[in-house]
């Protein structure tokens, strides 16, 4: 049971609370939780911040009712390629019966601990910008390249009618993306977790047809039999990888590749041996992988479970850029060099599943996927996602630094 909702809990304003933990707790009540987001009222949650921070706000329709909100900070210099802070609005549904408190209340508990979907992936971080660009406008700060801060729908339901149309648009193009920050995730311990690649998401639907028949009789050559060994052969790859991943240490999620039966379909009745059955899996390539001689191992799989046995791609994404975290990269250079000066530890991964930044790398432009939130339970999607305010205010003053570092790197190759 959820506890009886306090209204001064859910809509008034604590004079005693940081004003950029109560503006947090705003956003993170606007329900933009799929299947059916509230997209408008996020957006004109951001076109008043806009308003506020004097920002220019563009508003791109990428297709019917998915708009990208683009807020701008101009820099001096207009010719150099520009800084791009991108987060999504969109939020995982919630099983409110699991939850301690109202996931759309942004309860605040004795020790700070803010629970809400969104808390964690990625409302934070949306908000987290915010303020620090607020900070960085008091404070009369200009930097040469431009700042934007782009605000994408659908990226939980893969950025099909968000990001990945964005990126091919001439909205994106007139940006001048020269280097991205985007989402990345919590860690448990001191370290700061840095995502420079990820994998690729396959899913597969392997289709298998066989011999039909009565249920009392011994049937050869079977759906259901051909089924076993795909089965087989796919879970045994999986429990190799797992193992791998067990025994050699220095290996992260994100570097072997996860596989999981997601969903079986077949059979029409109890006492009739169906002519089809089917098996849906779901696979993260990583970067170091080649992918066509992964296909070609899935294909043999499939070849020698016997006849009538097909795959079919469901989403099958190649592209496997990466990016470059060596120090002679200027804008690795000036990420790295700030967090080493606020002595924060960086750890280097490849993320484990997906984000819009592959379609920003995709597209040719450096990304990096960053949550500010050390010293925190991994929680995203999970029941009861919560983040403290006081690591949600250490976030905005780590951007506060990092934002200026990016924004003043000089000018690169080929730039004005």
């Amino acid at each position: 049971m959820l506890p009886e909702k306090d209204p001064k809990k859910l809509g008034e304003k604590d004079p005693r609370e940081d004003p950029s933990v109560t503006l947090f707790r705003e956003y993170l009540r606007i329900k933009t939780v799929q299947p059916d987001p509230d997209y408008d009222t996020a957006v004109k949650f951001l076109e008043r911040i806009a308003s506020e921070l004097s920002l220019q706000c563009q508003k791109i329709e990428v297709c019917p009712g998915r708009v990208i909100t683009v807020l701008t900070w101009r820099g001096t210099n207009p010719h150099l390629s520009s800084i791009l802070l991108n987060s999504h609005t969109d939020v995982v549904p919630v099983f409110e019966e699991y939850w301690r408190y109202d996931p759309f209340s942004a309860f605040k508990d004795s020790e700070g601990n803010i629970y809400a979907r969104g808390a964690q992936d990625m409302k934070c971080v949306s908000i987290q910008y915010i303020e620090a660009i607020r900070r960085l406008k008091a404070e009369g700060r200009r930097f040469p390249r431009t700042i934007h801060m782009s605000f994408v729908p659908d990226e939980e339901i893969g950025g099909h009618k968000g990001m990945e149309m964005f990126v091919k648009g001439p909205e994106f193009a007139t940006l001048n993306v020269g280097f991205a920050l985007d989402e990345g995730l919590a860690n448990p311990t001191d370290t700061f977790t840095v995502f420079y690649g990820e994998k690729c998401p396959w899913w597969i639907k392997v289709k298998v047809e066989g011999n039909p028949g009565h249920g009392s009789r011994f049937i050869e050559n079977t759906a259901a039999e051909k089924l076993h060994r795909v089965i087989t052969s796919f879970l045994e790859f999986r429990e190799r990888e797992k193992q791998r991943l067990k025994s050699e240490k220095h290996l992260t999620l994100g570097d072997v590749t996860s596989l999981n039966l997601t969903m079986l379909n077949g059979g029409i009745s109890f006492n009739v041996v169906p002519s089809e059955m089917s098996a849906a899996f779901d696979i993260r390539i990583p970067p170091t992988v080649d992918l066509k001689a992964f296909e070609e191992q899935l294909t043999s799989w499939c070849r020698a479970a016997g006849e009538g046995v097909t795959y079919e791609f469901h989403q099958k994404y190649t592209d496997q850029s990466v990016t470059s975290t060596e120090e002679s990269d200027p804008w690795w250079q000036a990420f790295s060099s700030t967090c080493r000066d606020m002595n924060m530890k960086l750890k280097c991964e490849i993320f484990p599943a997906a984000t819009d930044s592959r379609y920003i790398r995709a597209a040719g432009h450096p990304a990096i996927g960053f949550s500010p939130m050390n010293r925190t339970p991994v929680l995203l999607h999970d029941h009861n996602e919560f983040l403290n305010e006081q690591v949600f205010l250490r976030g905005i003053e780590i951007y506060a630094h990092i934002i200026p570092a990016l924004a003043s790197v000089p000018p690169l190759q080929g730039e004005a």
